[in-house]
């Protein structure tokens, strides 16, 4: 479906939201923004107006209602007044990554997941990089009307695939956008405060395999395993063991059926147990689009990860330090600690997302200590067992403090805190970076 010569109402003016209004604008339709924060960047408002849409700020007028179209910013709540009204209308609502992708030209590979989507997505772009000429977009940080826009992927051109990051958020208003290749990673608990039950997030998140070619899913995750049925030839598994897909785990190294690849894990600089099921979809994913598994092998060896995702980011007398501020559920901290041998120094804090986490003592054997901090300190103090060396502290900067002082030789500093950020920080990057700067200002 193509839009052009339509009203066009944008709810939110976010990246997302300023990148959608561009690519309307220059498909010649008639477009409108509003956005009820009053915070918003002045330099998107300028640019809007610059090309001549209006622009509604700090407010959402019923101006928005007379849209034939409204692209919704994946952030605002769907039972939100504004949504009510929306809907009471029967004004159509899309996401930005479908708008967009009605009007690429590009095939399309979708990645979604609770955990280790954009790690997958940078792999898997590093990978087709060698061969093919390949975008990376959505969830990523990089909105699709963007990526549409300034490549003009509406027209014909030498784009091979874009590699979509995709949330559950974005998947929402996301039914029509076709897909060459579709995964599902993984499937926690994550989001409850936006969706009414676990089973109301997976349907949201298996919308991702609507209108695609090939359906990928981890047959590892007991959940996915249970839920979907690989007796449908275009619904593939994947998995670390060597009876599922083409390459598995085994033995401290990843390899392949054929044995065409044989990579050891210390030779690897992405680390962390974990990452080996992402690589083994990013290579299942590369090996279906054609590409040479030499090439595989090199880009799996030469891909050094991203920061604030497990990232091992210094070592001193003999402390290793860990920043994993990504991990925002109980989940990933939990893959983060399957990921260690040593003995572990584990800082947990933030706004939590779950109530309990008595799951983490399923580690205690290797953990040394764990410093609880912020809002969630209280409920994870409260769910842990005793027998577990636990300190609460109110602060971040004193947990690492604390953290750092209660490490021993050949242990390990992990920052994996299963909690969203927002107590103290503006997002888990912030978090990161603090934990990095008090770390080597403690050394310093």
């Amino acid at each position: 479906m193509k839009f052009q010569g339509k009203n066009i109402g944008i709810l939110g003016l976010g990246k997302s939201g300023y990148w959608s209004a561009k690519l309307a604008k220059s498909l010649k339709n008639n477009v409108f923004v509003s956005d009820s924060n009053t915070n918003v960047n002045e330099m998107f408002v300028d640019d809007l107006k610059m090309l001549g849409i209006d622009v509604e700020i700090g407010i959402h007028s019923d101006q928005i209602l007379e849209a034939d179209l409204i692209i919704k910013s994946p952030g605002i709540p769907n039972d939100s007044e504004i949504m009510n009204k929306i809907n009471s209308e029967k004004i159509p609502v899309i996401s930005e990554i479908e708008f967009a992708g009605n009007h690429s030209k590009t095939k399309n590979i979708c990645i979604t997941g609770t955990n280790g989507k954009t790690t997958t997505v940078s792999l898997l772009t590093e990978i087709l990089s060698k061969e093919m000429n390949v975008l990376k977009s959505g969830n990523i940080g990089i909105p699709f009307s963007k990526i549409v826009l300034e490549n003009k992927l509406y027209d014909q051109n030498d784009i091979d695939y874009c590699i979509l990051e995709l949330s559950s958020f974005q998947l929402e208003h996301c039914s029509k956008l076709k897909k060459e290749i579709s995964v599902i990673l993984n499937i926690s608990f994550d989001h409850m405060d936006r969706y009414d039950s676990f089973e109301d997030y997976f349907e949201t998140k298996i919308k991702i395999f609507e209108n695609a070619k090939y359906c990928l899913f981890n047959y590892d995750d007991n959940f996915l395993n249970e839920r979907i049925k690989s007796n449908d030839k275009n619904i593939i598994p994947f998995s670390i063991r060597e009876e599922k897909g083409y390459y598995y785990y085994d033995t401290n190294k990843i390899l392949s059926n054929g044995n065409s690849i044989s990579i050891d894990l210390e030779d690897i600089l992405l680390k962390g147990i974990h990452n080996v099921s992402n690589i083994i979809i990013a290579a299942e994913i590369a090996r279906k689009v054609g590409i040479d598994q030499k090439n595989i092998c090199r880009a799996v060896r030469e891909f050094e990860g991203l920061e604030h995702r497990f990232e091992h980011f210094i070592s001193y007398n003999g402390i290793d330090f860990i920043n994993d501020s990504k991990s925002t559920n109980i989940d990933s901290a939990k893959k983060a600690l399957e990921s260690i041998s040593r003995k572990v120094i584990l800082i947990l804090g933030g706004i939590p997302k779950e109530d309990d986490f008595s799951d983490i003592s399923l580690f205690k054997k290797s953990i040394l200590k764990i410093v609880v901090y912020g809002e969630a300190s209280h409920k994870i103090y409260n769910s842990l067992p005793k027998d577990i060396s636990l300190e609460r502290i109110e602060k971040f900067e004193d947990a690492v403090q604390v953290a750092i002082e209660s490490a021993v030789e050949n242990s390990v500093v992990l920052l994996s805190p299963a909690c969203a950020s927002f107590d103290q920080f503006d997002n888990y990057k912030e978090r990161g970076k603090k934990f990095k700067n008090i770390v080597e200002r403690f050394y310093a």
